[in-house]
């Protein structure tokens, strides 16, 4: 993915060159392939419109802004070392841990390098990109994105430093050994000769060591024009043009990403705009599936409607002095039924016919029986016939109230009824008898 690799300058010179954000910072941007597309120098303020439409910020904070740690730390999982990083450095610190952000590297010799950084800057920073539209902030020490120098691991390798000027301030980073770093921050003089400030300080940081000093192109002359001059520097010191090829390679070996403990932070959010076109495809389906269903919806309903519609006409056509029309099919089936009990037939849900119908049935299945089960009472109601059965007493010959029940329904099936066990508990039989549906 596209990323913007900015240095940032120190907590001290952004605080004494208000506002900040005027600042000219060095950036590159790199493709999603890995090409560097453009670099230089700009005001963060000028870079807002780049941030908003990459996917992911790298922020290189000034090496006197972290301190790197070396610590013994216990085995621990992630959840339980991050809240126990403050109480692990604190007797390393001047200033209170709560007024800290930290993030530990990986187990390396039994020690853990802890980066410490203040928390207000961190969240300022990741509260300004986030302002400027990032989705995606990381926030790395400078000196561990140096590159490394063969032999560097060792307490006697090579030290490389690298310079970024701002006005009268310039921000020395070195990297001492693999798992070391520092950082300063310079006033040089107006009058001094700022190439000798920056070597003679480099020399006191890491004194009897070789140093590689990176340079921006355009003061190459100036620092070496000052090693010229000074031949017991020049054997310590070289120098060498600064560019973004090899910090970005840094960048990749560095895994202490410090906005991790940010409280502002929201720069590893969810990206939205690569899921844009499959939610509004998303939205369009269900759309045409709720435009659908309501349409099927209507549909039925008209249907209902008419129905319900040629019904009513069909009951007023029939029935034409009732006022009252609630329920036509109810009201035809009773109209019916009382038709029929006034013509002297009678209705199939009627006591009589139930009861009969019953009666029937239960003379048929008697002698498959081997002797008829006692009948405890008879009830009518709810247009059903409810009879109560006496437990059925274990002949041995298999049969309960489940299988009389079978029996039952196959007899009251010859006369359009059903059966319906409502009880089948061993102290109570109860038959549900009732017109066929």
């Amino acid at each position: 993915m596209s990323s913007l690799y900015i240095r940032l300058p120190s907590k001290s010179v952004a605080d004494s060159a208000p506002p900040w954000l005027g600042l000219s910072c060095p950036f590159a941007l790199v493709s999603d392939g890995g090409a560097i597309e453009q670099e230089g120098e700009a005001p963060l303020s000028d870079l807002s419109g780049t941030i908003a439409r990459i996917q992911r910020v790298v922020l290189l904070l000034a090496g006197s802004d972290v301190t790197l740690l070396r610590v013994k730390v216990p085995p621990l999982s992630a959840t339980r070392l991050k809240a126990a990083l403050p109480n692990l450095a604190e007797e390393q610190l001047l200033s209170d841990p709560a007024e800290c952000a930290f993030a530990a590297g990986s187990s390396s010799g039994g020690l853990r390098t802890i980066a410490v950084t203040q928390r207000a800057w961190l969240d300022l920073l990741a509260r300004t990109f986030i302002a400027s539209g990032a989705r995606n902030i990381s926030a790395l020490p400078a000196q561990l994105c140096l590159s490394s120098q063969p032999g560097q691991s060792d307490q006697h390798g090579m030290v490389t430093a690298a310079i970024s000027a701002h006005g009268a301030n310039i921000d020395l980073t070195l990297r001492l050994s693999e798992q070391e770093g520092i950082g300063i921050s310079i006033l040089i003089d107006p009058d001094a000769n700022a190439a000798l400030e920056v070597m003679q300080t480099l020399c006191a940081l890491a004194p009897a060591t070789p140093v590689r000093l990176y340079v921006p192109q355009a003061t190459i002359p100036a620092y070496q024009k000052a090693l010229d001059d000074n031949p017991a520097l020049k054997e310590r010191i070289s120098v060498s043009i600064d560019n973004w090829t090899r910090w970005i390679a840094g960048v990749h070996s560095a895994t202490l990403d410090l906005m991790a403990g940010s409280s502002a932070n929201t720069g590893h959010g969810f990206d939205w705009k690569y899921w844009r076109w499959p939610l509004v495809l998303a939205a369009a389906v269900l759309l045409v599936n709720i435009s659908a269903l309501n349409i099927d919806w209507w549909r039925m309903k008209r249907e209902a409607s008419k129905l319900r519609t040629a019904m009513v006409q069909i009951y007023r056509s029939a029935y034409p002095n009732e006022s009252v029309i609630i329920d036509p099919i109810a009201q035809m089936q009773q109209k019916i039924s009382a038709a029929r009990r006034n013509s002297g037939l009678v209705a199939m849900d009627d006591f009589a016919a139930i009861t009969a119908a019953f009666g029937e049935a239960w003379s048929s299945i008697a002698p498959a029986a081997g002797v008829a089960p006692t009948i405890a009472a008879l009830e009518y109601r709810e247009r059903s016939l409810f009879v109560r059965l006496k437990p059925i007493p274990d002949r041995g010959d298999g049969l309960d109230g489940e299988t009389l029940a079978q029996r039952m329904k196959g007899a009251l099936a010859k006369h359009d009824l059903s059966l319906d066990l409502v009880s089948t508990r061993s102290s109570e039989i109860i038959w549900q008898i009732r017109g066929a549906k």
